[in-house]
């Protein structure tokens, strides 16, 4: 009898400490992406936006290949190429690209409204992908979540529409998709090796992006220019993903996209302390509001 119940009892221990250890890398790589914005930013002062977006994949591929190579890792199976393109579409190319060409017009607080939506967008698109279905109590956190954030992102961006909403709605699908079959996929291969991979499917197309946006957009290098540059590629792109990808396949793609709820929240705080931008004291009621929300989500299934 006692070697029955010592043989069972770490079950639920080693459960308890997947989630926590998932939590936490999905928690690293949110604080990585609250920087995305503000480092776009930086990066628009000394690039264009195509460029800017084709170099940031040609550095992440090249970090990625160096590592893949570095640990002679083997082709994925070919069953695996497709949702792989998926990532590429949604996260390498599509997000980037069209939140790089929002911030031509929008500030990075009025970006924010993306991320607040991203966390229910991916919950829903992983639960038509995969089958999943959280509890009507996961559901009422997330959408109140989301509610707070929309509401607290748009107060601080004065209530309206900027020319650059039709891009990032366009990027809050591309990236909704891409999360989840990065998601799906990091349960079969490891998560860096799936953002690896999915950089390095993209190489071909990033290198001829980089030198036709080089040769027709216009550079100024300064400190912050290339800062963001570096910080988008390796941080974002690459660090980023592969905790946020470890993270998901442990605790599964629409509790990961909730602990997305405080991205918004966090990108408002750099945004002050790095671009200067103005924020009003309604940021720690917001942020305590959410907490709450992501509190709910991270305990029920």
């Amino acid at each position: 009898m006692t070697a029955q119940n010592s043989a069972t009892r770490p079950t639920p221990i080693a459960v308890q400490h997947g989630a926590r250890s998932g939590s936490a890398l999905a928690g690293l790589g949110v604080v990585a992406f609250s920087l995305t914005f503000p480092a776009t930013a930086w990066g628009l002062e000394s690039f264009g936006p195509w460029s800017l977006v084709a170099v940031r994949s040609v550095l992440a591929a090249v970090i990625a290949g160096a590592f893949l190579l570095a640990r002679r890792v083997p082709l994925p199976d070919r069953a695996h190429w497709a949702g792989l393109a998926v990532v590429a579409a949604g996260v390498v190319v599509g997000f980037p690209l069209l939140t790089t060409l929002a911030l031509q017009t929008s500030t990075t607080s009025h970006a924010a409204v993306v991320v607040g939506l991203l966390p229910l967008t991916t919950a829903v698109v992983s639960s038509l992908r995969t089958g999943a279905r959280p509890s009507r109590r996961f559901w009422a956190a997330a959408v109140a979540g989301a509610v707070i954030v929309l509401g607290f992102t748009l107060g601080q961006s004065g209530g309206s529409l900027s020319a650059g909403d039709g891009y990032l709605f366009g990027a809050l699908l591309v990236c909704a998709a891409g999360y989840t079959e990065g998601g799906r996929l990091a349960r079969l291969l490891p998560g860096w090796q799936v953002i690896g991979w999915a950089l390095v499917l993209c190489l071909p197309l990033s290198l001829a992006g980089s030198v036709l946006g080089l040769a027709y957009e216009p550079v100024h290098l300064t400190a912050h220019g290339v800062i963001g540059l570096v910080w988008v590629a390796a941080g974002s792109t690459f660090l980023g993903l592969y905790v946020w990808y470890r993270g998901m396949a442990e605790i599964g793609a629409a509790r990961a996209s909730q602990l997305q709820l405080a991205q918004p929240l966090l990108t408002l705080v750099w945004s002050v302390a790095l671009l200067g931008e103005h924020m009003s004291p309604a940021a720690p009621v917001a942020a305590g509001a959410v907490l709450v929300c992501i509190a709910v989500t991270q305990r029920v299934k």
